[in-house]
């Protein structure tokens, strides 16, 4: 629900290469930039970084930390975390959903006989906004859910403010979205991720 910034969709990623000692040796460093699927131990990262980024917005987050253990148990290969030399810097946690349209229930369940991504969340470390990362993020997450075969599409509700940021990712608005959280209403998106069958052949998966 939560983005930041302009979409440089296939801005490269450098990674940096292995530090030498003095000795001309390489050590072993971590990676500069990595994506990869969460998991249970990464919930507090994640919950740190959504606190941080929708309490002062909304006074709420869309996943609390026991539902973010719950989603990253149940399915973790809908997730995405960006890491920086091992920290992570900014996620993205979905589950399966088995409707046409969003419910109430879609917050909190996931329907594995379900085709449609539900993306519950996407936060940025606020030491690293205004950078494009919520961009190449869900450019990245988009093209990680073309390697799953349970994925038709994907579905995501966020505030009206929102829509052209997700308009820019390639999604098309439904219209409002039958969920509210407290006074706050919401438009639905979806993005159609079958129908690019071309990109699929050619992506390795």
């Amino acid at each position: 629900m939560s983005a930041l910034s302009a979409l440089p969709f296939l801005k490269p990623v450098h990674l940096r290469s292995p530090r030498s000692s003095p000795g001309g040796q390489r050590r072993h460093t971590l990676p500069a930039s990595e994506f990869r699927c969460l998991s249970p131990e990464d919930a507090v990262s994640v919950f740190e970084i959504e606190r941080e980024a929708f309490i002062s917005v909304s006074g709420d987050c869309p996943l609390h930390l026991d539902e973010i253990r719950h989603f990253l148990s149940l399915c973790p290969e809908l997730s995405l975390g960006w890491f920086e030399e091992g920290r992570l810097v900014a996620f993205i946690i979905g589950s399966l959903w088995d409707q046409d349209r969003l419910s109430q229930a879609a917050l909190t369940l996931h329907k594995p006989q379900g085709s449609a991504v539900h993306i519950h969340v996407l936060a940025v470390h606020r030491t690293v906004r205004q950078q494009g990362k919520g961009s190449i993020l869900m450019w990245r997450y988009l093209q990680h859910l073309r390697c799953l075969p349970c994925a038709r599409r994907a579905l995501l509700m966020c505030e009206p403010f929102l829509v052209p940021f997700y308009q820019k990712c390639g999604f098309q608005a439904l219209g409002p979205c039958e969920v509210t959280v407290g006074d706050l209403a919401f438009v639905e998106m979806q993005y159609p991720v079958r129908g690019h069958a071309f990109m699929r052949r050619n992506s390795g998966c």
